[in-house]
């Protein structure tokens, strides 16, 4: 550097900690060196937020969360979102976009959560980084739901008919509840409002801290790897960790592979597939929202199916309460029961790589399980799929709650010492 910029730098550093969070973030920390493609996918998570921030900032430019009639009869929500695809320059692929990267978002989240599954990424000294991505996780559905009314097509309107009122399932507070979510007795303009304010300013602000705090938590304790070992037991005479290398320029690199990648599969269904075949934009949410005419089959985003799923699988009511209420608790339980996997989980190993076959069956079959919940949450019910939902939903519980029990069985092979590669 020239005397000049460093002076400037000297400056800077006097009054805001740029240099040290450089080096602490960046150039200063040190990564176990054996990460592999599955690491790719928590900067890609980051991406992908950053697309849909700068995506909805030009959204929220030409869209009006109206949901009055226009002259033409059709709803000035719906007529804003067909004005930006049609009249704004370059709408069409901004829209598709943030269309696309909602998918994009859930499909690396899901792979993100997966790994530290593979890895035992949530295992002591990390649980509050895995409580912080599961804060996210749920943020990120609230965020997605309340997006997804938006359009004001048929299906976001009776989407968010259906789900804000399985909250009036809720014994005593349940109707007002559901009053107070929707601003109505019905979903209306009041809702759309509603959800249009948390959508663009009050869950991402939530969400930018939440990735915030799972970050700084991160390089708190250090990254784990796929060998599970702790990289800060074993350092060297300079400090530095034996098996672990600069964050900066090692990994940002590598990042760059997965991120070229992405993009290109990203970019080829923006242009050529950017309704996922009715996964990611359905087809009746290109036609107006229409309080009079109910659609054949309400059922939410892909993404949302597996918990949906789980929700319908409950039939019975239970100690006089009507069955609606306990789906609702088992949708709800089987987000939050993710949060406790640090404590439920006995293994004496981190990672697969050292669990034994019994760990790896299960794992096998609640994945297993996972999809077929998910597929079905596309459907319409009928007495045969909702029993499959009911065994998966068991197996989707049974995976948490009996994991004390198996993965202290299991036969497990000894860790190392040291990072294999």
């Amino acid at each position: 550097m020239t005397t000049k910029s460093q002076a400037v730098l000297d400056w800077i550093d006097a009054r805001f900690p740029l240099t040290s969070t450089i080096k602490g973030h960046l150039t200063e920390y040190y990564a176990p060196k054996n990460f592999n493609f599955w690491y790719f996918f928590g900067s890609l998570a980051l991406l992908v937020l950053v697309i849909q921030i700068v995506t909805g900032i030009f959204l929220v430019m030409h869209y009006k969360p109206d949901a009055s009639l226009n002259a033409s009869g059709v709803p000035v929500a719906f007529a804003s979102v067909e004005y930006i695809m049609r009249d704004v320059p370059g709408g069409w692929i901004i829209r598709y976009m943030h269309s696309t990267g909602a998918s994009a978002f859930f499909i690396v989240v899901y792979l993100h959560m997966f790994r530290g599954l593979l890895y035992g990424s949530y295992r002591k000294p990390r649980e509050l980084i895995w409580i912080f991505g599961t804060l996210i996780f749920l943020a990120l559905m609230a965020e997605a739901f309340m997006g997804y009314l938006l359009p004001w097509g048929q299906m976001s309107f009776w989407g968010a008919q259906v789900i804000v009122n399985l909250f009036s399932a809720i014994p005593v507070i349940g109707p007002d509840l559901s009053v107070v979510i929707r601003g109505d007795f019905v979903v209306s303009d009041a809702t759309l409002n509603r959800f249009f304010s948390f959508h663009v300013i009050a869950v991402p602000l939530i969400l930018i801290g939440l990735v915030a705090a799972h970050i700084v938590a991160l390089h708190e304790v250090g990254s784990n790897n796929p060998d599970g070992v702790e990289i800060k037991k074993k350092k060297g005479a300079d400090g530095h960790p034996l098996d672990g290398i600069p964050f900066h320029p090692y990994y940002t690199v590598k990042d760059i592979v997965g991120v070229v990648g992405f993009l290109i599969v990203f970019s080829f269904i923006v242009f050529f597939a950017p309704e996922g075949g009715g996964y990611f934009l359905e087809f009746n949410n290109f036609i107006p929202a229409d309080p009079l005419k109910t659609p054949p089959h309400i059922a939410p985003v892909w993404y949302f199916t597996p918990f949906y799923s789980i929700l319908r699988a409950v039939t019975y009511p239970l100690f006089g309460i009507d069955a609606k209420f306990w789906g609702v608790v088992a949708m709800g339980a089987a987000v939050v029961i993710i949060a406790f996997l640090p404590w439920l989980d006995r293994s004496p190993v981190k990672s697969i790589r050292y669990k034994g076959g019994l760990f790896k069956l299960i794992l096998t079959v609640f994945i297993i399980a996972f999809f077929i919940l998910g597929y079905l949450g596309v459907l319409p019910p009928t007495p045969g799929r909702t029993l499959v939902s009911q065994i998966c939903s068991v197996i989707y519980f049974g995976f948490f709650l009996l994991m004390p029990w198996y993965s202290k069985i299991d036969k497990c092979k000894p860790e190392p010492d040291r990072v294999t590669g």
